[in-house]
């Protein structure tokens, strides 16, 4: 049996960050979340007119943690896509589609940080954005004014998880 690793990283976070049912928010529309889009990788021709979450590797480190132990450390950058127009229609719709996309980022950090106790997003991972990796979720947006005349919002999550690999 193959142990966990970075070729596999994508797609376990990519489960979690679909998974619904449980007491954080679900992400995907169809599912009472904001997007219509939840996947690992980026596509090759991203469709523009949905609300989307990308997700794909930053960076990957692998250092040694003990005698015999190594921990891969991922750092995951989500790439958030929404269309502006997608969800309201009035004369303020630039700055009700940024509210909107906050929402919706609200909610991606809550499923991020996890439940209270699992660090681990349902044991996919050692650890994710919690000690003894970097805790930090970084939320980037790109200027409103640079992107709204394309029709569209963008921000990118960064946070890291950890794999404990034994060598």
């Amino acid at each position: 049996m193959r142990m966990p690793g970075l070729a596999d990283a994508i797609n376990r976070e990519a489960d979690w960050l679909r998974t619904h049912g449980d007491e954080l928010p679900a992400l995907l529309k169809e599912h009472g979340g904001p997007f219509e889009v939840v996947q690992g990788r980026s596509m090759r021709s991203p469709n523009t007119r949905k609300q989307a979450l990308y997700l794909t590797h930053a960076t990957y480190s692998d250092s040694r943690w003990g005698n015999a132990r190594k921990l891969g450390t991922y750092s995951f950058r989500l790439a958030v896509h929404w269309p502006v127009g997608s969800t309201v229609t009035s004369i303020d719709i630039a700055e009700r589609e940024q509210q909107a996309l906050d929402e919706a980022l609200e909610l991606v950090v809550a499923r991020i940080r996890g439940l209270m106790g699992d660090h681990t997003h349902g044991g996919r991972f050692l650890a994710v954005a919690e000690a003894p990796v970097d805790s930090t979720i970084n939320v980037q947006y790109e200027p409103p004014e640079k992107t709204l005349p394309e029709g569209v919002l963008r921000a990118e999550v960064l946070y890291q998880a950890q794999d404990q690999a034994f060598i």
